[in-house]
């Protein structure tokens, strides 16, 4: 095998921008000053091993194999008889999205994974956006009741019936950073097992397979933590987006011989926010989930939550892929009261904001679950407020009324 296909990540300086510029807020300090931002593209090219060598000495140039993605599936799934009460909505509550005065408004989320049923009854007033990268046409994603009032929705395609690959995702994600988007949600990862037996069929042992395909794997974290620092450049420009994505659920904590495994690309790569999923077990306590892999940023509930259905109606499922759409959601409430107050999204500070307001969980490992349970933003402690605390954590509100801006986070 003299030459592999790799994914080439270029970043190239842009003209400085003087249109668009986020208005000045007031007591910020000096003035907006344009600054030179970069631009990104995307391609597959084969190179040899001394091409690969050559190509990452450009310092606007990163490279890594092209390699496969799959799902992050739901590890358990109930069609029928789905209850409509809070019982399968108990993550809403436990984010403490009911009492928050956020919905999501103004903020546009994109989801990169399978698709969308538009024609959902759960997407009703929402206006979709819909690109395929797998040439395959649509299909389903799945909607979470945390922020029902984001009305913008982008979504990209990138996986299909024989899953997808890490050149689709990247040019998905740079079209929705295009597009304006200030949350990316995704549940979808490294297809690592099937990296090793492609490499198999074609000639290679076991062995080498393997350790190449572990190569890949660290070439695919930079390679994603080189897109997130892009992203995150856009800050100042207004154009920044967090970026949420399952963790997965591979691990196996009940098992007669328990493992876990820890968080893979794209979740874990640097500046993603990996979500781990939560159960809200009989006796009312917080616990990671089974499957959850290790290594999360925030964690988020995953069991047992009620979405929206292919065709139509609704099912109970669970897994990370559950708990993403949560942060996601609970990402969006923050990201509308970033625009309530300073008019635009920095996802630096909207990444603070996920994480360093999540509900820090003492009895559980922190490697499992990051900085807590992600916690939506809530009114300001005084001003008619009683800031009680519910047993799971969230804030009841003693009034309403008033206008989102003028609530404040705890």
């Amino acid at each position: 095998m003299n030459e592999q296909d790799y994914v080439v990540l270029e970043v190239r300086p842009k003209r400085p921008v003087t249109r668009g510029a986020p208005t000045p807020i007031r007591g910020a300090g000096a003035p907006f000053t344009p600054r030179t931002v970069s631009e990104a593209t995307v391609s597959v090219a084969s190179f040899s091993a001394r091409e690969v060598a050559s190509a990452r000495r450009d310092p606007g140039v990163a490279v890594a194999p092209l390699l496969p993605m799959r799902l992050v599936a739901p590890v358990a799934r109930l069609d029928a008889g789905v209850p409509a009460g809070p019982g399968s909505a108990w993550g809403v509550e436990a984010v403490a999205a009911v009492g928050s005065p956020f919905t999501g408004a103004g903020v546009k989320v994109a989801v990169l994974d399978t698709g969308i049923d538009a024609a959902h009854e759960a997407f009703a007033g929402v206006r979709v956006t819909q690109r395929d990268f797998t040439g395959e046409g649509d299909g389903v994603a799945v909607a979470a009741d945390v922020a029902p009032g984001v009305q913008e929705l982008l979504v990209a395609k990138v996986l299909g019936g024989e899953g997808g690959s890490t050149d689709a995702l990247m040019r998905a994600m740079l079209w929705a950073l295009e597009s304006g988007v200030h949350v990316m949600s995704m549940s979808l990862g490294l297809d690592f097992p099937g990296l090793v037996a492609r490499w198999t069929v074609e000639g290679m042992a076991v062995e080498p397979a393997t350790s190449r395909a572990l190569e890949g794997y660290r070439d695919t974290l930079r390679l994603f933590g080189r897109l997130a620092d892009l992203i995150r450049a856009a800050g100042p420009y207004g154009g920044s987006a967090v970026v949420v994505a399952a963790s997965g659920n591979e691990s196996r904590r009940h098992a007669a011989a328990p493992y876990t495994i820890g968080v893979s690309p794209p979740a874990g790569s640097e500046g993603f926010v990996a979500v781990a999923a939560l159960e809200h077990t009989p006796r009312g306590v917080l616990q990671i989930a089974e499957f959850s892999n290790a290594g999360a940023t925030v964690a988020a509930p995953g069991v047992g939550i009620r979405s929206a259905r292919a065709g139509g109606g609704m099912t109970v499922m669970s897994g990370t892929s559950m708990a993403a759409p949560y942060a996601a959601g609970v990402a969006a409430l923050w990201a509308e009261s970033l625009l309530a107050t300073t008019g635009r999204v920095d996802a630096g500070l909207l990444h603070a904001r996920l994480t360093g307001t999540s509900r820090a969980l003492d009895h559980l490992d922190p490697t499992d679950v990051g900085a807590g349970l992600v916690r939506a933003p809530q009114p300001r402690l005084g001003d008619g407020a009683d800031g009680l605390e519910r047993a799971d954590g969230s804030v009841r509100p003693a009034w309403r009324g008033a206008r989102a801006a003028e609530w404040q986070p705890r």
